[in-house]
């Protein structure tokens, strides 16, 4: 059972943790908050809310690595990602780089693998 989907967890916990890890201990995670959220409208929440994402992505990378709570490691990180698209990466078009920066392109591949998971893990459970 651990087996299953072992290279999408894996490769998709390694995303998770170098989008959150490295942040905090550069002043990222602060910087996310301060400058980006906390313009936009989430003053003075902006700070403890970055850091309330990034927390996420790493308790949901290591139930990813586990194979365990796949759901409850699935559900927050897609809202983050899809609620990301909509306040970042929509206004920049597709492409993250190439055609254009910053796009939506990488957050709908770890969407889909993401749902691929939920998916597969509700079907694992029903047989």
């Amino acid at each position: 059972m651990f087996q299953q989907n072992l290279v999408l967890r894996l490769a998709l916990a390694i995303i998770l943790f170098m989008h959150s890890i490295p942040g905090m201990f550069n002043g990222g995670i602060n910087d996310f908050g301060n400058l980006y959220l906390n313009q936009i409208g989430f003053d003075p929440f902006g700070v403890y809310l970055a850091w309330a994402i990034k927390l996420s992505h790493v308790a949901a990378a290591i139930l990813f690595i586990a194979n365990k709570y796949i759901k409850w490691a699935a559900w927050p990180t897609l809202f983050i990602l899809v609620v990301g698209i909509f306040m970042v990466h929509l206004e920049h078009g597709w492409f993250v780089v190439g055609g254009g920066q910053n796009g939506v392109e990488f957050n709908f591949l770890l969407i889909a693998v993401i749902s691929h998971l939920l998916i597969e893990d509700k079907r694992s459970k029903l047989s």
